[in-house]
């Protein structure tokens, strides 16, 4: 350790500054609870800023929706909250059924979810008609939640980290996490030569870097990196208020209020640590796609596309729970692309954990046990190896 060094002392250390991290920053600082995060990056400016903005419920493994639901209540709240609304709307989001057996699978969602009360409702022939005439031929039928919706993540996700910085916590962007050892009572963070934390308790939420600090705490999972294939067009006229999805996958879709259209779906691909693409292949069949479900897109220039590094887990399911081998160290990642609109949620269930050891909603079903590997008990005092970025 340098004589340069800054050490900085704190009750909770945060690694990752998307928005599961700063969220859990913005919840633990509402409690009253003292907060470091450190971001390897600019906050907000990995998967949590360059993700497509849909905020729904619908779709959701049943396990994620009391989550969904939880942050259902805070996205209603955004401006007391974080400061701005985020272009967050209700637009409603319909998820599309090309065949009957995907009309009778939405149908099957919407029996299976109907305790949660989303309010979902199916739509075929010629109601789908007259409410999509924007609609191509390739579309039977569909579902609506209308109280889902979208935002636009470049806003809302750094804004949650410029709250929690208000509210009192602190925050290091540009500060990688390189280091990190524990005593048995304590952890030791570095970032370079520059900067030191110390806490009694660690959130690991760093995205799809998240698995290699957990390995070295002796819970390895079979995290991997994914990279969405995204783009966007040109201004349109305005024609589709809803978020579109489809069933069994392929396409997303939504429109924004200056007209211009926001699509996702296939994969990008790698470039180094800090950057992805989105692949020619993949963009080929998005425009496919968009224009058979959408004919008004036959003649749209695609201004823009781009790719980020998300975390995925073999299940789709994230990890969210207190490690079972290290006191003190709790895991929120693995969100599979689908991040976005429950992240509030999951940060104040890892305030909640950091804090009071437990949490009201049920998580279970999000625990490394899963995985079945005996977990290997950590090496006191022993320093680790520095967190690799990929």
């Amino acid at each position: 350790m340098s004589s340069t060094t800054r050490i900085v002392k704190t009750d909770v250390a945060i690694v990752g500054g998307g928005i599961v991290g700063a969220s859990a920053a913005l919840a633990l600082r509402r409690k009253g609870v003292d907060v470091v995060l450190l971001e390897r990056d600019l906050c907000g400016s990995r998967s949590s800023g360059v993700n497509y903005g849909g905020v729904r419920r619908q779709g959701r493994p049943l396990s994620q929706l009391p989550l969904a639901q939880r942050a259902h209540q805070i996205w209603a709240r955004l401006p007391e909250l974080i400061g701005t609304d985020g272009e967050y709307q209700r637009t409603g989001h319909f998820k599309i059924a090309r065949s009957e057996a995907d009309l009778a699978s939405l149908e099957h969602y919407a029996d299976l979810s109907r305790d949660f009360d989303l309010g979902i409702a199916l739509i075929s022939g010629e109601r789908l008609r007259g409410q999509c005439p924007w609609l191509g031929g390739k579309a039977v039928g569909g579902s609506l939640c209308a109280d889902d919706g979208q935002a636009n993540p470049r806003l809302v996700s750094p804004a949650f980290a410029l709250a929690a910085q208000r509210a009192g916590a602190q925050i290091f962007e540009r500060s990688p996490l390189t280091r990190i050892e524990h005593s048995g009572q304590q952890f030791t963070l570095q970032s370079g030569t520059a900067l030191q934390v110390q806490a009694p308790v660690v959130l690991n939420c760093a995205g799809a870097w998240a698995g290699a600090l957990a390995a070295q705490f002796g819970e390895a999972v079979p995290l991997r990196s994914g990279h969405p294939a995204m783009m966007v067009t040109e201004p349109l006229p305005y024609f589709m208020q809803w978020s579109l999805g489809v069933e069994g996958g392929g396409i997303y879709c939504r429109q924004v209020a200056r007209g211009n259209l926001v699509l996702g779906g296939g994969s990008g691909f790698w470039l180094d640590a800090d950057r992805a693409r989105s692949e020619r292949g993949a963009i080929a069949s998005l425009t496919q796609q968009a224009i058979e479900l959408l004919p008004a897109l036959k003649h749209a220039h695609f201004i823009r596309t781009w790719s980020g590094t998300e975390g995925y887990l073999p299940d789709r399911q994230p990890v969210l729970c207190q490690s079972r081998t290290t006191p003190g160290l709790i895991h929120g990642f693995g969100f599979a692309g689908a991040g976005f609109q429950i992240g509030p949620a999951v940060g104040e269930v890892l305030a909640e954990l950091a804090r009071d050891g437990q949490t009201s909603t049920p998580i279970d079903a999000f625990s490394l046990a899963r995985f079945d590997e005996p977990p290997v008990p950590a090496a006191h005092n022993t320093p680790t190896t520095p967190v690799q970025a990929h």
